[in-house]
């Protein structure tokens, strides 16, 4: 049986900014990562780390300066723009600290954007998608809301099922309770480890609370863009 590649495969990965410009700056200095199929990893350390600009680096939102970077065992510095939106639309969902949506529509029509902004229509069963996400984070009774009638909590859950309704292999979240209550960060991070359990989905996710990170699988800790901790969680029984 031929052994599947991960998910994604950085080797090396640097990034700057300003590139020849008396302000030049190096962000990631050399990053190695690997992710495999199925895994639910905690992203952390402190602000300025270079956490954010590597999950950017990940979800081909920014180019990497050099390195080798594999989504699915292709290599992404050789694909033409076209090629990397094609890849970041089928392979990555993406949930961020401001949810980001679209305050005049439903939150039916908020998750089936993406449908809407890929083919330029939404079919039925891409309807039914939706209407079935919507329902597992328990908005179904919520579907025709729009934004300004929902909690802070219950517009992220609609970012949730939007990441997932094109069932990509890797969900990456930016902060994703980073604007919510304890209450309501924990109600988010709950729905985000069933969609995990229930669909097998990966997810790399950013976060400064150590609580939540203690509650994923996996602990990477980035230090002045260097990976200075890797290791998996170990979870009480029960």
């Amino acid at each position: 049986m031929a052994v599947r590649p991960p998910l994604i495969e950085l080797s090396d990965v640097c990034k700057r900014y300003n590139l020849g410009q008396p302000n030049e700056a190096e962000v990631l200095h050399g990053v190695s990562l690997r992710v495999d199929r199925g895994e639910f990893v905690a992203l952390v350390g402190p602000s300025g780390s270079g956490k954010s600009t590597l999950l950017n680096v990940i979800g081909l939102l920014e180019p990497m300066t050099s390195g080798h970077y594999r989504l699915q065992g292709e290599e992404v510095s050789t694909l033409s723009d076209a090629a990397l939106t094609q890849r970041r639309r089928s392979a990555l969902g993406f949930i961020f600290q401001f949810h980001h949506l679209l305050p005049a529509f439903t939150a039916l029509e908020n998750v089936t954007m993406p449908a809407l902004m890929r083919e330029g229509r939404v079919s039925r069963p891409q309807r039914e998608r939706a209407r079935s996400l919507l329902a597992a984070v328990g908005l179904a009774q919520a579907m025709d809301k729009r934004p300004s009638e929902l909690s802070g909590g219950m517009q992220q859950r609609v970012a949730i099922a939007r990441a997932l309704v094109q069932e990509p292999p890797l969900v990456l979240a930016d902060e994703p309770t980073g604007n919510l209550d304890t209450a309501s960060s924990d109600e988010v991070f709950v729905q985000l480890r069933r969609m995990h359990a229930e669909l097998g989905t990966s997810f790399v996710v950013v976060t400064h609370d150590p609580r939540l990170a203690a509650r994923c699988d996996r602990l990477v800790e980035l230090v002045d863009g260097r990976i200075a901790r890797d290791e998996a969680i170990v979870h009480a029984p029960g």
